[in-house]
């Protein structure tokens, strides 16, 4: 066995690992002790919360507020923790607190965990992102907890209901432990603002938050230049931000927000203009808006998040590279530059193919779903599907009428927005020698 695993690729040892991870919270989450008394689940329901915890997606079959006891939210958090900041992130701090080395094949494996493409720095990486992340993790719990103590009668599990909120917030897992959501929170806009901030802090991408906190401990020593990833990443996130704040309050200004407070519309804009990248949390009922509404947000949930973040999709910048790509072609540019930069080749390859297999991925689920349960609307079955390769946990209701195969295809969704597409083209890639020669170059017709 210990020799099999040797043989292993990184990438496909990282996948066994998350496989693993899966099955065995999917163990814990069907034992009796995780549920609270005369409540019993399906193991197939056990290991739908178990992907959707660990892919940090939200989707549940259950209430996990109805279903789950303190044990089995202890584990939930244990597990959106993990599958928040990476196994690998952990792996490593545990790896230094017992003085292992961390060699080539190690860090092969972060690289990939994380998204990277550099060997180097990235044990110091690691260690930054999980101090990064406890830190915010643990503000958010506080300022929630107390807020939650101070104006709702919970008592002292408030700080519970705060430390799993934050949690939630952080790794846009979209978990909640009220039962609704955040719909009753719907007009304490303090609750909200502070998890949108929370929710930014985790789909803007570990890198970006790595150099601000350089920028901001360096800026007075020296001068401090953003590597092209931050300002690319950051530009797409809040232009796509603004782009959706736009298009939601154009569709639903005589619809939804008819004769609604500007107040509450602007939050309710705000808010799930934010949450529909990777979060999941909801403030309303998603079948409130309108069809148009929901197929615009199903495509920002097809975007996802910023690469190396708690988010899925095809990531930010795979549909920042596709466009400009389109267009500088258009214009008749050979090369794309952005940022008195000029992007590589292999990168603009890289985004079109993770964004073709992107689509084809998605529509090879949504035909199995509509095929499985053709009793449900078309739109319901696309928001739910892109709901799950983007690991954002938002449903129209479909999650828990979902069939065993509808049940088994979603999982799979979100299993494949967790790790990423190009993992899981890496493994079926073989290392190949360079070609000794070539064939003859002959052009086809294209378009």
């Amino acid at each position: 066995m210990r020799e099999y695993i040797v043989k292993l690729t990184p990438v496909q040892l990282l996948v066994l690992i998350y496989f693993v991870a899966v099955s065995i919270s999917s163990f814990l989450l069907y034992l009796p002790v995780a549920h609270k008394p005369g409540v019993e689940i399906t193991y197939l329901d056990a290991l739908f919360t178990a992907v959707s915890a660990v892919s940090v997606t939200g989707l549940t079959v259950v209430s996990t507020a109805d279903t789950f006891s303190p044990t089995g939210v202890a584990m939930l958090m244990v597990m959106l923790q993990f599958g928040g900041i990476g196994f690998m992130t952990l792996g490593t701090f545990l790896w230094m607190a017992t003085g292992q080395r961390i060699g080539i094949a190690r860090r092969r494996m972060i690289m990939l965990d994380q998204n990277q493409t550099n060997l180097s720095g990235l044990v110091r990486l690691m260690r930054d992102i999980l101090l990064i992340s406890l830190a915010i993790e643990v503000i958010g719990a506080l300022i929630l907890g107390t807020h939650f103590y101070l104006f709702y009668d919970y008592g002292w599990k408030a700080y519970l209901y705060g430390a799993f909120s934050s949690l939630s917030a952080f790794t846009n897992a979209g978990f909640d432990i009220f039962g609704n959501s955040l719909e009753g929170f719907a007009r304490d806009y303090f609750v909200q603002t502070v998890n949108l901030i929370l929710i930014v802090g985790g789909a803007i991408g570990f890198p970006v938050l790595v150099e601000l906190k350089e920028w901001f401990t360096t800026r007075k020593q020296k001068p401090f230049r953003f590597s092209l990833f931050t300002k690319l990443t950051v530009s797409v996130y809040f232009a796509l931000f603004a782009l959706s704040m736009v298009t939601i309050a154009l569709l639903e200004f005589n619809q939804h927000y008819a004769g609604m407070a500007w107040h509450e519309a602007l939050y309710y804009t705000l808010f799930n203009s934010i949450t529909t990248r990777s979060a999941g949390l909801a403030t309303m009922d998603m079948t409130d808006y309108s069809t148009p509404t929901q197929l615009f947000l199903s495509f920002m949930m097809f975007i996802g998040a910023s690469p190396s973040s708690v988010g899925g999709g095809i990531r930010t910048t795979t549909f920042a590279v596709v466009a400009l790509a389109i267009f500088f072609y258009a214009r008749g540019y050979n090369h794309i530059r952005i940022f008195r930069r000029e992007l590589l080749t292999e990168d603009v390859r890289k985004a079109s193919i993770v964004f073709g297999v992107g689509v084809m991925i998605v529509a090879t689920a949504l035909i199995a779903v509509v095929w499985e349960q053709p009793e449900h609307d078309l739109m319901t079955i696309i928001f739910e599907v892109c709901s799950a390769f983007g690991t954002t946990g938002l449903s129209m209701g479909l999650t828990p009428e979902l069939t065993t195969p509808g049940k088994l295809t979603i999982l799979l969704l979100m299993f494949i927005g967790r790790i990423g597409i190009l993992s899981l083209l890496f493994l079926i890639r073989e290392d190949r020698p360079p070609a000794v020669y070539h064939y003859p170059r002959e052009k086809v017709i294209i378009g």
